[in-house]
């Protein structure tokens, strides 16, 4: 579980193509003193598993699956990425609930700087539709961000960035058509099942009511 609050820009020294998918190096000044082989690292927002440590790097094993959900495919040697460490449970929440469990990629439509601000228009996925509300949470790249505009007929979102955030994460090099990654609020995926259990339970109650006697006592 992470927070959504990005600790260290790191930078990917080398990707290699092995049978299970992609084994990343990722250098890290800042959060490598912390790391340990099979500690959970949220790499632009994607759940990883330190396979490896160095003194100032460490690797990560991307299977077929992540490949094919994110964008840690198009990683290259030289490419920046946010990093963060799970977080613990006496740490503070300041960002959002973020399980690092990526849910698609999105793809960025739109720069506007407005005053120190940024605001970031891009694509609404169809299937992410219905999690996605204004002054709602969703991370972006690893980064929990508060969405500011839901346009349902554009298909289009907006979240607004800080300067520091601009800065600190690798927002600062993103560019129009890239794909960034995305997770919804996690709250929202089990708000949406209980209420889809409640209804098909309601409707089962409904069923077996419908008897005989029960049609009897209606009057039929």
């Amino acid at each position: 579980m992470f927070t959504g609050l990005i600790k260290e820009v790191g930078s990917v020294a080398s990707v290699t193509t092995n049978a299970e998918g992609k084994r990343l190096r990722i250098n890290s000044k800042k959060l490598i003193s912390e790391i340990g082989i099979d500690d959970s690292v949220s790499v632009n927002g994607a759940c990883q598993t330190a396979v490896e440590v160095g003194p100032d790097y460490f690797d990560v094993q991307a299977v077929h699956v992540t490949l094919e959900k994110t964008t840690l495919g198009e990683l290259r040697p030289g490419s920046i990425v946010n990093l963060e460490l799970a977080m613990q449970l006496s740490d503070r929440l300041g960002g959002h609930l973020v399980q690092g469990h990526v849910n698609g990629v999105t793809t960025l439509k739109k720069v506007v700087n407005q005053g120190d601000n940024y605001v970031l228009t891009l694509e609404l996925n169809p299937d992410h539709s219905r999690y996605i509300v204004k002054e709602g949470s969703v991370c972006l790249n690893g980064i929990s961000l508060t969405v500011s505009d839901v346009d349902r007929e554009e298909m289009t979102f907006c979240v607004s960035i800080i300067p520091h955030t601009w800065e600190n994460t690798v927002l600062h090099s993103i560019k129009i058509g890239q794909k960034m990654n995305i997770e919804v609020d996690i709250l929202a995926k089990y708000v949406e099942n209980l209420l889809r259990h409640r209804s098909e339970e309601e409707k089962s109650q409904v069923k077996k009511k419908i008897n005989k006697k029960w049609l009897e006592e209606q009057g039929y």
